[in-house]
């Protein structure tokens, strides 16, 4: 490869390390090539071409078509930048404001469109061009260098040009894909993800056309459920261009590479066929009778699946492509990417035997962020003492017990045994019925695949790891206490939980890696020590309120039980809640107080406070309140999560509304002593009731509400303790991070929480510095992206299966409700809101969350889809533009649905089940 590279690069030439010169479709193109795969010949115009072209117009504006008073790119470029910089005005433009934005770009479109191509570069073209042979027609694409991302694509923001035929045509459609960089909707999906003007180029791939019988695209995995090793293709006659854009209905196959078999064969009607024309440009045919014929053979669907085996294969990732077959049947690619929608796999999927189970523990908390390093080093040591004291054999605590994995930054546990055990499908799945009822749903419907059949009918295995451990917690007896003394019980319990805190802490003096040692012993053997403690009481409770239901006998008791539970005491988040409650309450009699929250910011009282600022009642309250609570948070299950003590912005922030909150009657206590007196009348009934089939009935039932109610509410307590537990490890480790930070090991203190504790040991003893700040900054990286995820599968399984995401098909559903409308299923997930019925993107409004239902969509829909919640599209295939971004900003869609924009109209409640492919109106 020589030093200078020039502005033309021939394709062969190209590689994936060159992506800020040629972009991303031309270095995958390259590689195609370099492995000896399909791609039609051809060149790429590099980024340095354009830069070299738009040079004038950037620096001063002054060449043709360059605005004056400063209309140069540079002065574009800063006003844009201020629609990335969170609000701030630039050139007295706002940010959102999309007229601002189209006026912005249309001036930058309007100086790439009146710069002459520059000799140089034209003559370039023209040499490449002609080595292609005598007007060959040729495509001419977009080549931008911004990657995609779990939540954002950047696939059609620009244009393509086919059928290009002759040098000065060629020339021509360069500078418009360069003008395209600047099109409305490219400058407006930029400024909302907040990216700098002035870093974007782009280059140009031209390539020689396909002549196309049949065209198209397909994944190399099922982009809907996740599978792996699943070829998904769509297609349809002619050009790709009609499938790429979603114009079209059409064939859908669904083909196992390995073995060729199509596994799945839909039709499409397949109507409109884009063409090339003789001299160049394209032409769109009504074709109204090719969708009673597929386009594609099976042989030809399992020979593309193979080639996308080997794409895939060469890739090391699974890949969006774009194919064509000419006349004489033979296969091109035209195109390859990543698919950034995928939920990754399990570190260790392909080492293990079988296919596995994986349930996503960290949404079973409520914890859809990704968890930072150090937090997921916590859950390894927790889990390992967990295990230990269950005797499984734990080699290495730090791995964390064999169950567990690490995906996508988040804990999940492979439940594989207990899907293949009989008592572990009758007791994790109503464990999971109060945790989070709908990982018990998708779990019970995991348990339906034969892969995961019975093999463990008997209970003797999971005893001789219960049985030993709850006999060492001492559980026998704490139930015993709690039925026959519940007071005594109660008491004990809150003294074990007021000592456990002080237990943690570790004394003054410690050095940086005694600090780190107690954070390790405390997570790997005193943290979960307070479950078994606890747990038996709440465990009690639950089973008492059961009995009561059994004593009181008849059919759907639980509508007289769930009120028992309303109002209890013993909760330590309600008291919680309460307490923040009264602290309003006192701010409210204060004029000091209650104006400061009133009227300034969350996050400038908080600065405030850490100064001791605020206004005296306000600033001791708020210190009194976060002595006792301090140390919770959001997503507090993280030890990497600033708790509220570090920054109390999000407090001061629910201060402020309920300062707002007018209406006496909806206040939090009122509210908890009306649930609470409306519980014990429900008790007095139910016992009454009792009673009357007999004294001794009602006495028993008596007594096991009265035990429900006093021990229910601890349910939070296990919990809230071992948060206590973290927040002390967290203030150890900022000790560590300050210290090495200071010894220069990593940049901020809070760095220590993108390593693991061997790691931390590592940098306290100085030896690996520069390697731990570039792991650190890697790490923050990966964790930024997985912030923008906004997926999170709650099972997984190891082949990439969201069974979630897959169709159910039970036998014996009830009948779809009158007036659904099936299509194809697109992005998965279920959402009910108002429809909003949109035929043209232009000037349109669509309220937050509002479900979109559009002919079909194109790049320029984009912005609608950063506040649509759910997409219902009358054309395209799950593979359609459309669909693809909205599996990559996690909104349900459904494609393909005839007349959905005659059939449903605007302000008409709908629900959309992305997985089914289902449109139903009504829901909740």
């Amino acid at each position: 490869m020589p030093d200078n590279l020039g502005p033309v690069l021939g394709l062969e030439h190209v590689r994936a390390g060159m992506v800020q010169l040629v972009g991303g479709k031309a270095a995958n193109l390259g590689e195609l090539l370099a492995a000896g795969l399909p791609v039609p010949e051809g060149f790429c115009l590099t980024t340095d071409a354009y830069l070299q072209a738009t040079a004038g117009s950037r620096e001063d504006g002054q060449q043709d078509g360059a605005l004056a008073d400063g209309g140069s790119l540079a002065g574009i470029h800063e006003a844009l930048n201020g629609h990335a910089r969170n609000g701030a005005a630039r050139n007295g433009t706002a940010h959102g404001d999309l007229p601002a934005l189209a006026a912005l770009a249309g001036q930058a479109r309007d100086l790439v469109r009146g710069t002459p191509v520059p000799a140089g570069i034209a003559a370039a073209i023209g040499q490449a061009y002609a080595a292609l042979g005598t007007d060959v027609p040729v495509a001419v694409r977009s080549s931008a260098t911004a990657e995609d991302l779990p939540s954002a694509s950047f696939a059609g923001q620009q244009d393509t040009y086919l059928n290009v035929v002759g040098t000065a045509a060629v020339v021509e459609a360069v500078r418009n894909c360069w003008a395209s960089l600047w099109t409305d909707r490219a400058v407006s999906y930029r400024a909302e993800l907040g990216i700098d003007a002035s870093t974007v180029a782009l280059a140009v791939v031209v390539q020689r056309m396909v002549d196309a019988v049949t065209a198209g695209v397909m994944f190399t995995a099922n982009p809907l459920t996740g599978r792996r090793q699943q070829a998904v293709i769509d297609a349809s006659p002619g050009l790709g261009e009609a499938v790429v854009s979603g114009s079209v209905n059409p064939d859908h196959f669904v083909v196992d590479p390995g073995t060729g078999q199509v596994m799945e064969r839909r039709l499409g009607d397949k109507r409109l066929v884009v063409r090339p024309l003789p001299g160049g440009g394209t032409e769109t045919l009504d074709m109204p009778d090719t969708g009673s014929t597929a386009c594609l053979t099976d042989g030809q669907a399992a020979e593309l699946a193979r080639l996308g085996l080997r794409v895939e294969r060469y890739f090391g990732s699974p890949q969006d492509t774009e194919w064509a077959i000419d006349a004489e049947g033979l296969l091109w690619l035209t195109q390859s990417r990543p698919i950034t929608t995928l939920y990754p796999l399990p570190e260790n999927a392909s080492a293990r035997e079988g296919t596995r189970v994986y349930l996503c523990f960290s949404l079973a908390q409520g914890l859809t962020r990704p968890i930072t390093p150090m937090g997921l080093a916590a859950f390894k040591l927790i889990g390992s003492s967990v295990a230990r004291a269950a005797r499984f054999d734990v080699p290495e605590p730090r791995n964390g017990p064999s169950p567990f994995a690490e995906i996508g930054q988040r804990i999940y546990f492979d439940l594989t045994t207990v899907a293949r055990s009989t008592v572990g499908r009758r007791i994790v799945p109503r464990v999971f019925d109060v945790m989070e009822a709908r990982s018990a749903t998708v779990l019970r419907r995991v348990f339906e695949d034969p892969r995961f059949s019975v093999t463990n009918r008997t209970p003797i295995g999971l005893l001789r790891h219960v049985v030993p451990a709850a006999v060492h917690a001492r559980a026998p007896e704490t139930l015993l206490r709690a039925l026959f003394r519940p007071e005594a019980a109660l008491r004990r319990v809150n003294r074990f939980a007021r000592d456990f805190g002080k237990s943690l802490e570790l004394g003054p003096g410690a050095t940086p890696a005694e600090r780190l040692d107690h954070a390790e012993f405390l997570l790997g053997n005193r943290l979960f020590s307070i479950v078994p403690a606890v747990l038996p009481l709440p465990a009690l409770g639950f089973g008492m309120l059961a009995l009561a239901g059994k004593l009181l006998g008849g059919n759907n008791r639980w509508d007289d039980l769930q009120h028992v539970l309303r109002g209890l005491p013993n909760n330590v988040t309600t008291e919680m809640d309460l307490e923040l409650w009264r602290l309003a309450t006192v701010i409210r009699d204060d004029g000091g107080s209650s104006s400061a929250v009133r009227n300034q910011a969350p996050a400038a009282l908080a600065r405030q406070f850490n100064a001791g600022e605020l206004p005296a009642v306000l600033q001791a309250g708020l210190a009194r309140f976060m002595d006792r609570y301090g140390q919770r948070a959001v997503a507090e299950i993280d030890v990497g999560m600033p708790r509220w003590s570090d920054d109390p912005t999000h407090i001061l922030g629910v201060l402020a509304n309920y300062l707002r909150l007018e209406d006496s009657r909806l206040a939090p206590d009122v509210q908890f002593n009306t649930a609470t007196k409306q519980a014990e009348e429900t008790v007095v009934r139910l016992v009454a009731e009792a009673r009357r089939r007999g004294q001794l009935r009602g006495a028993l039932v008596r007594a096991a509400l009265r035990r429900a109610r006093l021990f229910a509410g601890l349910r939070e307590m296990p919990k809230y303790q071992i948060v206590v537990g973290l927040a002390e490890v967290r203030r150890q480790l900022q000790q560590v991070g300050a210290a090495l930070a200071e010894a220069g090991s990593i940049a901020d203190p809070d760095d220590v929480f993108f390593l693991d504790f061997s790691e931390a040991r590592q940098g306290l003893s100085g030896s690996t510095s520069a390697d731990l700040r570039s792991l650190v900054d890697r790490r923050r990286e990966a964790y930024a992206r997985e912030l923008e995820r906004r997926h999170v599968p709650r099972l997984l399984l190891s082949d990439g299966t969201e069974p979630e995401a897959v169709p159910s098909g039970v036998a014996g559903a009830a009948p779809a409700v009158p007036g659904t409308l099936s299509g194809s299923p697109a992005s998965a997930g279920i959402v009910s809101a108002d429809a909003r019925v949109i035929l043209d993107p232009v000037g349109a409004h669509l309220e937050p969350g509002e479900i979109l239902v559009a002919p079909s969509t194109d790049p320029g829909w984009t912005p609608l889809f950063l506040t649509a919640g759910g997409l219902v599209m009358e054309m395209g295939g799950p593979n359609s533009h459309g669909a693809v971004v909205a599996r990559e900003y996690g909104i349900p869609a459904v494609v393909g649905v005839p007349d959905a924009t005659v059939l449903l109209s605007s302000g008409q409640r709908i629900t959309v089940d992305g997985a089914a492919g289902t449109v139903v109106p009504g829901g909740g």
